[in-house]
């Protein structure tokens, strides 16, 4: 069963004086790209959190946010009480006022707040990779059932292009005794005379030049080889891409020696629904 690439899983987890919310947003990409928006006080952990992501989402554009709320009285931010006093004796040696302004004038001073380092929580850090375990899970839900909607699609174009196939089966005698009059109706039209045994074994080299039973057995074979590997258990969307270049070869091989107007039609076709196939294949995981 095949996966897209775009997907969001959020999850928020309540700890006693903080909320942490992790959020994750997935687009198509060719590779693994995460983009990590982590406070400062988490970097430590980005990579382990990277991780994660990696090993669960495998391919595309990540955008990922760890988001911090202090909702008690948890603060590592404090007056710096002793060069707060510095700087009001100073300014009081410098200009006369109450402690109230110099404390104020006093607070716009450099240095005047500090933050003590302290060490991530283990049970906080926990709750935040349980957090992130249950957001994975959810845009992982949200990229299969994505992938259900391309699988659809998917599956609906490779029917059409089993029929397109068809009718091209069905109209190739046509197309070569079509062909086969034109070029004896030429030849009449010069008016010579000509060795007929000579003539007719020019006239089968010549059509099977233009021969398509390779291409239409190929094609085949590739429709089906693409709708087997829609089916497997693991989503593949660059071995998917192979087969649609396969695809591709066949069809632009039939229209360059169909050599007869209605055939080429079937065949720009069978081009447009491969196209449009090719535009879904960004999106598959």
């Amino acid at each position: 069963m095949i996966q897209s690439m775009t997907g969001f899983g959020k999850h928020v987890v309540q700890l006693p004086s903080k909320k942490i919310t992790i959020e994750l947003k997935s687009l198509n990409s060719k590779n693994l790209d995460i983009n990590a928006r982590i406070p400062q006080f988490y970097r430590e952990k980005e990579l382990e959190l990277r991780k994660m992501i990696a090993d669960v989402l495998v391919r595309g554009k990540v955008d990922f946010g760890l988001y911090v709320e202090i909702t008690g009285e948890e603060t590592t931010t404090a007056v710096n009480q002793g060069v707060v006093k510095k700087y009001m004796q100073q300014l009081a040696n410098i200009t006369s006022g109450d402690d109230l302004k110099l404390l104020e004038l006093a607070l716009r001073m450099p240095d005047t707040m500090k933050t003590e380092k302290a060490d991530i929580d283990e049970t906080e850090y926990g709750a935040i990779k349980t957090a992130m375990k249950e957001a994975l899970s959810e845009i992982s839900k949200f990229r299969n059932e994505e992938g259900k909607v391309l699988e659809k699609d998917f599956i609906g174009r490779l029917s059409k292009l089993n029929n397109l196939l068809e009718e091209v089966k069905h109209m190739d005698p046509e197309r070569l005794d079509t062909v086969r009059e034109r070029l004896e109706k030429a030849v009449a039209d010069l008016k010579v005379e000509l060795d007929e045994n000579r003539f007719e074994q020019e006239l089968i080299y010549y059509l099977e030049k233009y021969d398509i039973t390779e291409e239409k057995v190929r094609l085949a074979n590739h429709l089906d080889y693409f709708e087997s590997t829609l089916e497997s258990k693991d989503s593949n969307g660059k071995k998917l891409g192979f087969i649609a270049q396969e695809i591709g070869r066949e069809i632009n091989t039939i229209g360059s020696k169909a050599n007869y107007a209605p055939m080429q039609q079937l065949v720009v076709q069978m081009k447009d629904e491969l196209e449009k196939i090719k535009e879904q294949m960004l999106n598959v995981l």
